[in-house]
């Protein structure tokens, strides 16, 4: 019996052709909003998940608190120095400090001149290695810098991209112009999983305090810990001890430290907030979806009533007339949510695609959730069926003389 109404829902939707279709649009729209948003966010989310990967798990990492957006200690009211530098040091379970300048400077080459950021590197050869470790570079041509090299920069891979800023590839033993002064470039590194370390320029610290006269400043500090399972307690004991010097109270904090599972985790919550306010706008969609399944079957409903008349006429039950109707209106929500799913999924892929061609450094994907596959085609079944329970009541509720005489 159940195959016998289904076949004949089935039959009654192809019937309507094109309105089948119009019906479904506002379950292929949500549909496909969530599932091609939420894949890509899931690839975002590991895609950003690694830019922190390069760091170990005995580093955490001291800034400033920001003022706005820009590299790190650009915008901070009071920056790090050379003294919070001791106070840090004094920390029971800190091993190893480095300091870090990072900014934003104009370089020229092939008389183009654009902006890029800068990075320095430490004089000393144990820190330098620390570094070298952490950041995970390896020099595609040439070599790394080294502790006694003066007025020379290794650069990311994307300087070696003739379509990139300069639309001329810098090679090894090329001279570009930082801030009107002239270095040469020693080695390029090979390409990174990070985007930043694509497009950087790395120059001892030295040259760079030289360059843009900086006297006590520190952008960032490297802080390895002696023993990575205290990495936390190392974390908050700085942080007290930062607050004590500073005369701060807890919240008031000019300062940020961080490890690297709380990188992770704050890049999380954000992406997860993220993902929430994107499956309210879809559902949005869904809602008007069925709206719109449950204005067709009314139609439906209003368009058949002889039919319905002569079913009843001739033995039919009001269960078999609510199960014809409701089957019509679950298959419209679950033919919506499969071709949305499948249209999400393109999407994703496509956006992926593009991206990957854009930035080529940056390790993303798609990151297909069956389970999230799997409830958002159920969902729109349950939006479907919902949608025409009240019609599919109303053309059960019909009496035989009643049906036959509209």
């Amino acid at each position: 019996m159940f195959e016998d109404l289904f076949n004949l829902a089935f039959t009654n939707l192809k019937k309507r052709g094109i309105r089948s279709w119009l019906t479904m649009l506002g379950i292929f729209i949500g549909i496909a909003a969530v599932v091609s948003l939420i894949s890509l966010g899931q690839g975002l989310q590991t895609a950003i998940t690694g830019q922190f990967s390069s760091l170990d798990p005995d580093k955490l990492i001291v800034q400033n608190a920001e003022t706005g957006f820009g590299p790190p200690g650009a915008l901070a009211v009071q920056k790090l120095n050379a003294h919070d530098v001791g106070v840090i040091e004094k920390v029971n379970g800190v091993d190893l400090i480095v300091e870090r300048l990072i900014r934003v400077v104009t370089v020229e080459h092939n008389d183009i001149t654009n902006f890029h950021y800068i990075g320095s590197l430490p004089e000393d050869p144990d820190e330098l290695a620390v570094i070298y470790e952490s950041i995970n570079v390896k020099p595609l041509e040439g070599r790394l810098l080294r502790n006694n090299d003066a007025r020379s920069v290794i650069v990311g891979h994307d300087f070696t991209k003739a379509d990139e800023d300069f639309e001329k590839p810098i090679r090894i033993g090329s001279s570009i112009n930082i801030q009107n002064q002239s270095f040469d470039v020693v080695g390029i590194l090979e390409q990174a999983s990070t985007f930043q370390l694509n497009s950087v320029v790395f120059m001892m610290e030295e040259d760079m305090k030289d360059l843009l006269e900086i006297d006590d400043e520190v952008d960032m500090l490297l802080v390895q810990v002696k023993d990575q399972d205290q990495i936390i307690k190392v974390a908050e004991n700085i942080k007290k001890a930062l607050r004590k010097d500073r005369k701060l109270d807890p919240g008031e904090e000019d300062f940020t430290v961080q490890t690297p599972e709380q990188a992770v985790s704050t890049i999380n919550t954000i992406l997860l907030m993220i993902n929430i306010i994107v499956v309210g706008i879809a559902m949005i969609s869904l809602v008007v979806g069925g709206i719109g399944i449950a204005n067709t079957m009314y139609t439906s409903v209003l368009e058949r009533r002889k039919e319905i008349g002569v079913m009843k006429a001739v033995g039919a039950k009001n269960q078999h007339i609510l199960t014809i109707f409701l089957i019509e209106s679950a298959l419209l929500g679950l033919a919506g949510g499969l071709i949305g799913a499948a249209i999400g999924l393109g999407l994703a892929f496509g956006a992926a695609a593009a991206v990957q061609t854009a930035m080529p450094g940056l390790a993303f994907g798609v990151s297909i959730s069956y389970p999230l596959l799997t409830a958002a085609i159920l969902f729109s079944l349950i939006i479907g069926a919902l949608a025409g329970i009240f019609p599919a009541l109303q053309a059960a509720r019909m009496t035989p003389v009643e049906a036959l005489r509209s």
